[in-house]
């Protein structure tokens, strides 16, 4: 996503380096990894970190954003999920996974392709064309990017909603507002649901372990 803050720490690359070590252990070509986890629980610097790390061994590893690819858009969700009632809509549906699966398609497959790419800062979706070829991995990290089957390494960081509230608020989430808290809770029952797909875990102090 655009304009996303990252504050990249210690036990971010602490982890990473754990998780490189098994990424080159199982490496094939047109490799994926999966990375999800509740808000504010590091996904998007532990991708970072991963994916930059990875430069190091000639790897060109690509994230993608599975949080780019909600069906309503974002200036419209609030009001959607309000009307269609926030314990029924929030959660792994509202994601299109469709267009995931043919990001994945044409990442397998050396093509070009064009994916949505969320603005935080307008909450606009723009265009981000990416192509392929010369990409050996790609890391697929949102809430619930484990979900994507394709996935040849799936990683679940056990940090809940309720310890990261002090991140969230650093990188300028969403107020902590009622409809804040309702919309994260269901969110954490719907990440929760995905855990036992994770190969590797990241538990509750940022310490790696292997299922």
């Amino acid at each position: 996503m655009l304009e996303d803050v990252l504050l990249i720490t210690d036990k971010h690359r602490e982890a990473a380096a754990e998780i490189e070590k098994e990424i080159l252990k199982r490496k094939k070509d047109k490799f994926i990894i999966a990375i999800s986890g509740e808000s504010g629980s590091g996904k998007s610097e532990l991708t970072h970190v991963i994916a930059k790390n990875l430069r190091k061994h000639g790897i060109f590893a690509k994230p993608v954003h599975v949080d780019n690819f909600y069906k309503v858009l974002p200036l419209e969700r609030t009001e959607w999920r309000i009307k269609n009632g926030i314990e029924k809509v929030v959660g792994i549906n509202e994601i299109d996974w469709e267009g995931v699966r043919k990001t994945v398609d044409d990442f397998k497959n050396s093509r070009e392709n064009t994916m949505p790419c969320v603005d935080l800062v307008t909450e606009q979706v723009d265009k981000l064309t990416t192509d392929f070829n010369g990409i050996d991995m790609i890391v697929i990290d949102g809430l619930y990017a484990i979900n994507c089957d394709e996935a040849d390494l799936k990683i679940f960081i056990e940090l809940t909603y309720h310890e990261t509230k002090k991140a969230q608020s650093s990188r300028g989430k969403e107020p902590q507002n009622e409809y804040r808290m309702r919309v994260l809770e269901q969110e954490h029952k719907a990440v929760q649901s995905l855990k036992e797909k994770a190969d590797i875990y990241i538990d509750k102090n940022y310490k790696v372990r292997l299922k």
